[in-house]
């Protein structure tokens, strides 16, 4: 079974981790519409250091 790549539209690197569509979307465009992409390391870092702030506060919301 092959390796998955990432979904973001130009890029054909391994993908490292998947992340909920709605705020990679954001940052992103993508070669298809879904609800979780996977995004290869280098795209994974810049969503961390994009979204910091969004997934602080949805943490918060969770207590």
């Amino acid at each position: 079974m092959p390796d998955k790549e990432c979904d973001v539209k130009g890029c054909e690197n391994e993908s490292f981790q998947t992340v909920p569509a709605d705020l990679a979307s954001k940052l992103f465009q993508f070669k298809e519409k879904k609800t979780k992409v996977h995004l290869c390391r280098e795209h994974y870092k810049e969503y961390k250091k994009a979204t910091k702030k969004e997934r602080e506060l949805d943490r918060l919301a969770w207590k």
